[in-house]
């Protein structure tokens, strides 16, 4: 089969389309052939190695992981021992961060517990769209966040996959809604429902005098501090991303600042896969629709890496896989 491989930690030119061995299920695993993937964060951190702190996990000097990629959206081709959920034939999307990558391929196995079935109305390249980004938005914003009515809401980086996810959820629950990111995004957020836009090249929000409920922070590019300058009392701030070094102040502080200031500062820790069936039933009803920004084909998946380290993407950057 085909597959996008990496050797060596660097730019995007590391990656390379190769022949590899396809790979076989084994018991509880099914193989789905990938008929779309989707660009994350994540795989950016682990093809570039940095910051340095990230190959603790990923290999100090190259890659443990050597085909990358979280999303996958497909169709069941085989199935190993145990499985009952699925039969060859099923469509289904899934995030693979938890069970080795190698989204970025022809076939890829995952366990049947981190896979859903794609809803018949839902095209392989909005379920990509969603896993990773999907789990991200609800669960900063409702579990960690509890997302109530009539809040001031404040999303930080909207303009990507978890933004535009978090600002359609957060819609639905009549919250005012503020978003912040690159100029260029602002139109298409204004499009979809934000109350408020800042350009952040114009406005520090964090100075602005204006205070939120709640802010879901995509990016993490503060210190605690000057987001909780930023909240009304009782509110609450929830990471979802950023530097190695910003999250560990919000861990670190962020007790201790909920007790002082009594503002809750938060990390929102990813749960692949745990509120797929809420992202089918908010698609099924009309409730949900994935941004997409543009498609690759798989032999271009260096390019799709190299868009997205601009940063200018609108939603998500899809692969296709014929």
């Amino acid at each position: 089969m085909k597959a996008v491989v990496m050797e060596r930690y660097g730019t995007p030119d590391v990656l390379e389309l190769r022949d590899v061995a396809r790979p076989t299920p084994e018991a509880g695993e099914i193989l789905v052939r990938v008929h779309a993937a989707s660009v994350n964060d994540w795989d950016w951190a682990l093809i570039i190695g940095r910051p340095f702190i990230y190959r603790l996990f990923s290999g100090l000097l190259k890659p443990r992981v050597q085909t990358v990629g979280c999303d996958i959206a497909g169709r069941v081709e085989a199935v190993g021992e145990n499985v009952k959920a699925f039969q060859p034939g099923d469509e289904v999307y899934g995030d693979l961060c938890m069970s080795g990558f190698g989204a970025f391929a022809e076939y890829a196995c995952a366990p049947e517990a981190g896979l859903a079935r794609k809803p018949a109305g839902m095209t392989f390249e909005q379920a990509a769209a969603i896993p990773q980004a999907g789990m991200l938005a609800v669960q900063g914003l409702i579990d960690a966040g509890q997302l109530q009515s009539g809040q001031k809401l404040l999303l930080n980086g909207a303009g990507g996959g978890v933004g535009t996810i978090a600002l359609q959820i957060a819609k639905l629950h009549d919250v005012e809604v503020t978003v912040v990111d690159k100029p260029g995004k602002l139109d298409m957020l204004r499009a979809m429902g934000a109350d408020h836009v800042i350009d952040y090249l114009e406005e520090d929000f964090t100075r602005s005098g204006k205070t939120y409920d709640l802010i879901l922070d995509v990016k993490t590019n503060r210190s605690p501090f000057s987001y909780a300058r930023a909240l009304n009392p009782g509110g609450t701030y929830v990471t979802v991303g950023g530097t190695p070094l910003r999250l560990f102040q919000v861990f670190v502080l962020g007790p201790l600042m909920s007790r002082l200031y009594k503002k809750h500062v938060r990390i929102a820790m990813l749960q692949p896969n745990k509120d797929l069936a809420y992202m089918n039933e908010l698609f099924e009803t009309g409730k949900l629709e994935p941004v997409i920004d543009r498609q690759y084909e798989l032999v271009d998946v260096p390019e799709a890496f190299r868009f997205y380290g601009t940063g200018d993407h609108q939603g998500k950057i899809i692969v296709t896989l014929a």
